[in-house]
């Protein structure tokens, strides 16, 4: 990609990634996941399957179990077809939560990929400063 291009599909995929993860993470509504993610996805995560399916009773489970569950995204980035969202994954108001690194490639218009990284959110650091 040239660096116009880039620049002018990065806001479309940054606001694809913000729309999943409020749409489907945050309101539940994992029957719109389709609009966002392809029925093949690709997954890293050592804990799910591959498929958008295996996501979706992920997401519907979790939400069963803690309805107020939710994605703050604290900084977003994107080059080329890649995504990278550094969040804050909490399942309620007393939840500490959960540092996030989420990197989603996006092929035609859909999250075709993607890799996790999670660090619990500790209540003190050595610098002083909050991991997120």
């Amino acid at each position: 990609m040239t660096g116009t291009t880039e620049c002018s599909v990065a806001p479309a995929l940054s606001e694809l990634v913000t729309d999943f993860l409020d749409q489907v993470w945050n309101q539940g509504r994992t029957d719109l996941a389709d609009r966002y993610v392809a029925a093949d996805l690709i997954q890293h995560n050592p804990c799910l399957p591959d498929g958008r399916e295996p996501l979706i009773q992920l997401i519907d489970g979790l939400r069963q179990r803690f309805p107020l569950a939710r994605f703050l995204i604290r900084r977003m980035a994107a080059q080329g077809d890649l995504v990278f969202a550094h969040s804050l994954f909490t399942t309620g108001p007393d939840d500490r939560g959960i540092a996030v690194i989420d990197v989603f490639r996006i092929a035609d218009g859909l999250i075709a990929e993607h890799w996790d990284l999670r660090e619990s959110m500790p209540e003190t650091s050595v610098g002083g400063r909050d991991i997120l």
